[in-house]
């Protein structure tokens, strides 16, 4: 069926309002705590050093991490078969967007499906 086919009120609104901007930030919050209190005790520390947020859209659930210092880039990396563990329980389609601080390397992405829980998982 054509998605022009359909009567207006079953189309997606063409504006995306203040409310539903309150609620996609409520949810980021709510997903955020639980995605969290999810974590085991080191995850937590290797979080509370870094500035985190999570996102969603209409595509997937992004865990953004920005990093302090190479040295905490490096932990959280090591960590992110752990983390696309927990982002799991949110979405298959998660992502984690890993930054370093600026001018000290480029952010990277991954997709939760494509991590394995493997010691070796990105080689």
């Amino acid at each position: 069926m054509n998605k022009h086919s359909l009567p207006p009120d079953d189309l997606p609104p063409s504006q995306v309002t203040y409310l539903d901007e309150m609620l996609l930030k409520n949810l980021d919050e709510v997903i955020g705590k639980h995605f969290y209190g999810n974590c085991n005790r080191i995850i937590q520390v290797l979080l509370s050093h870094c500035r985190w947020c999570i996102k969603t859209n209409s595509r997937a659930v992004i865990l953004i991490i920005l990093c302090p210092d190479r040295e905490m880039c490096w932990h959280i990396f090591n960590a992110v078969p752990d983390l696309s563990k927990k982002l799991k329980l949110f979405s298959q389609r998660a992502i984690i967007g890993l930054c370093p601080p600026i001018s000290k390397g480029i952010p990277w992405e991954f997709r939760v499906s494509e991590v394995s829980a493997d010691r070796d998982w990105l080689t």
